[in-house]
């Protein structure tokens, strides 16, 4: 597997390019910002997008994802749950400094247990709300890798302080992912750097809580 990670706009959010080794096609997770840059990183690689996915809809994860839509004609998977934000971003994201955000009404809704078969991968669903409402990680098994969006970073976890956050339920999400997937998995995060289930299982404080340590 091939990750290629841009981190993009004033939140310095990270979106994710995966493919195949040398493969043509490529799926982004959540291109937050600076779709200029993401559009002239698809070039450099020779890719072309096979889809765009979303783990929850504040703003720095979606912010170019109507405009790569119109650029490359690649089609969005959004949350369920969060799907009126994706269409509306400005109704609810009223951020001083941030914004207007585009707004786009995706073509594919998933939910925990849904698969998405993209670009020679099959990208397992797991709900793990908490941070938002319906918050998604994407998982890969076979190749020992989350994409995580907001809920678990190097040393810490997302925010729970923003509407429809519940710190709880980021707590049970982060459980369940400790419980489904071994140590070497590597998390793709939101924000910061990549770690690993383990590491964090030996280091972070939230997970130390969960685990009773």
């Amino acid at each position: 597997m091939d990750v290629r990670m841009f981190t993009l706009g004033m939140i310095q959010e990270n979106a994710f390019l995966v493919r195949r080794p040398g493969a043509s096609e490529a799926v982004i997770i959540d291109p937050g910002d600076e779709a200029p840059k993401l559009l002239a990183a698809f070039e450099e690689l020779g890719v072309t997008l096979a889809g765009i996915l979303v783990t929850h809809t504040h703003f720095d994860h979606i912010g170019a994802v109507a405009d790569l839509h119109d650029a490359t004609g690649a089609e969005v998977w959004c949350p369920a749950g969060e799907v009126e934000i994706l269409r509306d971003p400005n109704a609810v994201m009223r951020w001083e400094g941030f914004g207007p955000f585009r707004g786009y009404d995706p073509e594919h809704l998933v939910k925990g247990g849904d698969v998405v078969s993209l670009a020679g991968f099959d990208f397992q669903v797991v709900s793990t709300p908490g941070h938002s409402p319906d918050h998604v990680t994407y998982a890969l098994p076979d190749e020992g890798a989350l994409f995580s969006g907001d809920v678990l970073f190097q040393g810490s976890v997302g925010r729970t302080d923003l509407p429809g956050a519940d710190h709880a339920t980021l707590m049970a999400s982060i459980g369940s992912l400790l419980d489904r997937f071994d140590d070497a998995t590597t998390v793709y995060p939101g924000h910061m750097g990549p770690t690993t289930l383990g590491r964090e299982r030996q280091t972070n404080p939230f997970v130390l809580q969960i685990l009773g340590a």
